[in-house]
């Protein structure tokens, strides 16, 4: 077996080093407001034929769980203000997108050529996070109102009906304002700190690193998104067996720069 080793079904199973496993659930119905999600997802691991163990960690797009919680707003209902209309003409914007991003932010760091908000949970994104695909007709997607207490949620779910201890990382696909192209990062995590630290280890030439911290749950999102994809493959969850991580109380929202260390400030 090679190092990477690269198995086939109907989707791709990967396996790095012989050691972390990332494997997608095929067969997640659509999700409609009030679904378990935490529910289906079990249901689906054994539809698989598989079985959570300990120390598995569940990504999960934000997207379903969204939807899950009644995050989804249809077009007709959206009341678009004045500066919702002036933002939207100016940049050639969606004025119902742009209309539900003021809503859902705090604060607006940016209104020329694109749209940079700080949300409700202190993240610094684009239309506050508010996007259209993979939503129903005419309707847009919100983001979950506290993604690390879903998170929590769907683990205690998973956990006591598994009678596993787990971790869970609910994900969205965020562009970055220094590099072309989005990949998936940590929305809300548990079971799971945020960071990874190295401080205090060696190096290849036996020196002492003094400040290394790794954002491990992003590392996870974007390694997910491997097997789920952005489209339309319909896998928004998926399994990562094998990898080594420390748990404790980090969340996703600890994952936020402070506002006076920003980019936009």
């Amino acid at each position: 077996m090679t190092p990477w080793h690269i198995l086939k079904r109907r989707h791709v199973i990967i396996e790095i080093m012989n050691s972390v496993r990332i494997e997608p659930l095929e067969g997640i119905p659509l999700i409609r407001a009030g679904d378990n999600l935490g529910e289906i997802i079990y249901q689906t691991i054994q539809s698989n034929n598989l079985n959570l163990s300990n120390g598995d960690i569940v990504v999960i797009a934000h997207t379903i769980v969204s939807k899950a919680e009644g995050r989804i707003v249809n077009r007709k209902d959206i009341s678009i203000s004045d500066e919702a209309k002036r933002i939207a003409e100016k940049n050639d914007f969606d004025p119902h997108q742009v209309a539900l991003a003021l809503k859902e932010s705090t604060e607006v760091l940016r209104k020329d050529r694109a749209l940079i908000t700080v949300t409700a949970s202190g993240r610094i994104c684009n239309f506050s996070g508010v996007d259209h695909s993979n939503a129903p007709p005419d309707s847009f997607v919100l983001l979950p109102s506290d993604s690390d207490a879903s998170a929590m949620r769907i683990r205690a779910i998973l956990e006591n009906l598994s009678g596993k201890r787990i971790a869970v990382i609910i994900t969205d696909t965020e562009g970055r304002p220094w590099r072309l192209g989005a990949t998936n990062i940590a929305v809300g995590c548990s079971g799971i700190n945020a960071f990874k630290y190295n401080k205090g280890k060696k190096d290849l030439h036996n020196r002492v690193l003094q400040s290394s911290t790794v954002c491990q749950v992003d590392e996870l999102g974007a390694a997910a998104e491997l097997v789920t994809g952005q489209a339309g493959e319909g896998i928004p969850v998926a399994v990562i067996s094998g990898f080594s991580f420390d748990d404790g109380n980090e969340t996703a929202n600890d994952i936020n720069r402070p506002m006076d260390e920003t980019l936009f400030k």
